[in-house]
């Protein structure tokens, strides 16, 4: 094989295994019942004019399963803070204290369960259509590879390994909808 083609399907590797963190990363921020730093560690807040993580300004930890307390370095920050959750799509109440927020995160109703699966297997979908277009361009540089000259059955079992690639990394998407899944159904 050469090595024209094992780059390609190095490559391919890479940016599939980058879909599926991503697409990890992304089933991570879906509020599963219990309280998870992920679940406001991307929220914006206003840091000297400039959106901020809360991330990058505060510490935040879960002292227990329904609780997650947010503590910014600074204390003029947690009124930013309180007023960024309050803001957000994510329908929780801050509770403002004097060194932090605390957010109590409530349990959530069958209703509201089936809409955060059908939210995940949305994230999952766009993972999955990642790694297609993952396959796609890389067998599409293989075919132009093969016009330049590479021996056609040298690109066919490139094909087939990038294809092997793409059903193994869509396995992975779909076992992490079913642990999400899971995850989100457990009361």
């Amino acid at each position: 094989m050469t090595e024209e083609i094992q780059f390609y399907l190095s490559e391919a590797e890479e940016s599939m295994q980058k879909a599926l963190q991503h697409t990890n990363s992304e089933l991570l921020k879906i509020r599963a019942g219990k309280a998870s730093p992920a679940m406001v560690e991307d929220l914006r807040v206003d840091y000297y004019g400039t959106p901020t993580p809360i991330s990058q300004v505060a510490n935040i930890t879960v002292p227990d399963a329904r609780t997650l307390m947010i503590k910014p370095w600074e204390k003029q920050m947690v009124a930013e803070v309180g007023k960024a959750i309050k803001n957000s799509d994510l329908n929780l109440n801050p509770l403002v204290e004097a060194d932090g927020v605390r957010l109590n995160i409530p349990p959530l109703t069958e209703e509201r369960r089936r809409e955060l699966v059908k939210q995940a297997k949305n994230e999952t979908e766009g993972g999955k259509i990642a790694i297609r277009n993952i396959r796609k361009d890389v067998n599409d540089s293989l075919r132009k590879l093969q016009k330049e000259g590479t021996s056609e059955d040298a690109v066919r079992d490139a094909e087939a390994k990038v294809q092997k690639m793409t059903d193994g990394y869509i396995v992975k998407i779909d076992e992490l909808l079913s642990k999400k899944e899971a995850e989100i159904m457990t009361v």
